[in-house]
């Protein structure tokens, strides 16, 4: 078991540890703690470092595109999400389990979660949600007590002695989870009994060991209760913990377990079956290495000067050398991958480790969950409007126009985010709003994706026109309407995609037509509008890797 964050702080770093790199991961947590946005005063405060190091460290995560600087708060970036990234895919369990946990929540109706141990806590790496007025909040990556968890229990079966005395020693020193932001503190008895919150915890250990399976009757607020199975690998160890989540009007603790137990070790039965037919390939070849790594931090270097913390981009640039086929590497395999001399990635390791992002198997490194803690959780409920809304609005003060960003709902497009140009008179629609689909260049983009899409028009006058219109959109990859919609208004379009390809939005820039002819929006307006679209896109393939974004 990995001591956590605090722990590992609190021992002597290694002579060897990269300062700054241990610093801008501090940066990082906190501004996780915060749920993703603090000014950097707060950030001053909540991580003790000078105000000039803050300023350092964050000039450098803006660089990196892993934050952005917005007025004097620092707000995580969908980029930052790489780094959980890296460690879910050397995982592989997302990729093979995920959909069966999903399956499963439709199959039941209720909440479903995937989760890995971390220390003595647990961390999730998949969330099936339902959509209800009281709903599960927690989020991939959020770390949680394991003795106020269902999965605790289970992991807790494979403990060994210093690892239940770490555990002892973390409750004695923490007696209100204060060190957990994504629970409700333990401030009182779960009941009149006097019984505190998971002092029956190894209790609950023994009885998982003989059960093979654990509850959580309201252990981290009323009214939730869980039930939890593990999943597990061809050697008989736990891979990780399958659980569905509900709510007391819904189920009691025991009405869980009779009414779901069954199907849920039907459900973790074609898990371990996945796991099974789809063995670890093992060690794979070196990736391929980053070439432009050392050009652009020298780049990066020369411009920002001392404000640009290179042994920082170096070091977070280690993590991203894992990943899929990739889930452990040796010194000269990172080497290799990062385009760094071994010196350096050596210190990188030797300081990741220090902090218990990674762990050491003989000659070889692997990446621990704790990564998915730089940013993971609040990244992790990021819409589409909020990955576009910053380029949006940088889109807008370049070209002094009003931009938007909107996606198809049946024959209509729905505004979902909108920036105004500061103008006497510019373009403003609410988000929120609707139009016609076939009316508007947003809509025409997104309606010549669709296979065979159906062509409304107001009175299905001329289908034809339309048809022809859609299949030159199709074949050019934008969208103009030119007062079609209203006199006077312009608009050029282009389709946002997914990681699959598939059109799921559009951005467009829309202006009175005295400010720009139709061919000045072509030649002019629409390549920085291409751009904008790439910039969204690069996000949205990052943040959706290993979750669905919510399109609004």
């Amino acid at each position: 078991m990995l001591p956590n964050v605090s722990q590992a702080q609190d021992q002597a770093a290694p002579a060897e540890a990269v300062t700054p790199l241990m610093r801008g991961l501090t940066v990082l947590r906190r501004l996780t703690d915060a749920d993703g946005s603090c000014s950097l005063s707060g950030l001053e405060r909540a991580s003790g470092l000078a105000r000039s190091t803050v300023d350092r460290i964050t000039a450098t995560l803006a660089r990196m595109e892993y934050v952005r600087l917005d007025g004097r708060d620092v707000v995580l970036a969908p980029r930052l999400t790489e780094l959980g990234n890296a460690y879910l895919a050397a995982l592989r369990l997302p990729r093979l389990l995920d959909p069966h946990a999903d399956a499963l929540a439709d199959e039941l109706d209720e909440s479903v979660s995937l989760a890995v141990p971390d220390g003595d806590g647990i961390r999730f790496i998949h969330q099936a949600t339902r959509r209800r007025a009281m709903s599960l909040r927690f989020r991939i990556g959020d770390l949680l007590p394991a003795e106020r968890t269902a999965p605790g229990p289970l992991f807790a079966t494979e403990w060994d002695e210093a690892s239940w005395k770490r555990w002892h020693a973390r409750r004695a020193a923490d007696p209100e989870d204060r060190g957990f932001p994504a629970v409700p503190a333990r401030s009182r008895p779960l009941d009149g009994s006097g019984t505190v919150l998971g002092d029956d915890f190894q209790e609950r250990a023994e009885r998982a060991r003989a059960q093979g399976w654990a509850l959580d009757d309201q252990l981290i607020e009323p009214g939730l209760v869980a039930l939890a199975m593990p999943v597990r690998h061809n050697g008989g160890r736990i891979a990780c913990v399958v659980t569905v989540v509900s709510h007391t009007s819904r189920h009691s603790a025991d009405g869980l377990r009779r009414a779901l137990l069954p199907r849920l070790r039907t459900a973790v039965t074609a898990m371990e079956r996945e796991l099974r037919d789809s063995p670890d390939t093992g060690p794979a070849a070196a990736p391929a290495p980053l070439s432009g790594l050392a050009t652009w931090t020298g780049a990066s270097k020369q411009e920002l000067g001392r404000e640009f913390v290179e042994s920082l981009a170096r070091g977070l640039t280690v993590i991203t050398s894992f990943g899929e086929g990739r889930s452990e590497l040796t010194l000269t395999d990172v080497a290799e991958a990062t385009g760094l001399a071994r010196a350096t990635a050596r210190r990188a390791l030797i300081t990741l480790e220090h902090l218990g992002y990674i762990t050491a198997h003989g000659r070889r490194f692997r990446l621990t969950p704790r990564v998915l803690g730089l940013g993971y959780p609040p990244l992790s409920r990021t819409k589409l409007p909020d990955i576009a809304l910053p380029h949006l609005t940088a889109l807008s003060q370049l070209l002094h126009e009003s931009t938007s960003l909107a996606v198809l709902t049946g024959d209509d497009i729905q505004y979902t985010a909108q920036v105004a140009a500061s103008r006497i008179m510019s373009v403003n629609v609410t988000v929120g709003a609707r139009l016609p689909a076939y009316a508007t260049a947003l809509g025409r983009v997104m309606l010549a994706d669709l296979p065979e899409p159906e062509l409304p028009t107001p009175d299905a006058s001329d289908p034809q026109r339309l048809k022809a219109e859609l299949d030159r959109v199709r074949r050019e990859g934008y969208a103009l309407v030119d007062g079609e919609l209203e006199k006077g208004l312009r608009s050029i379009a282009v389709p946002v995609r997914d990681r699959g390809g598939r059109v799921v939005a559009a951005v467009n820039v829309a202006l009175h037509s005295s400010r720009r002819t139709a061919e000045e929006c072509v030649t002019d307006v629409l390549p920085e509008l291409h751009t904008t679209a790439t910039h969204i896109e690069a996000d949205l393939h990052v943040a959706g890797r290993f979750r669905t974004v919510p399109p609004a």
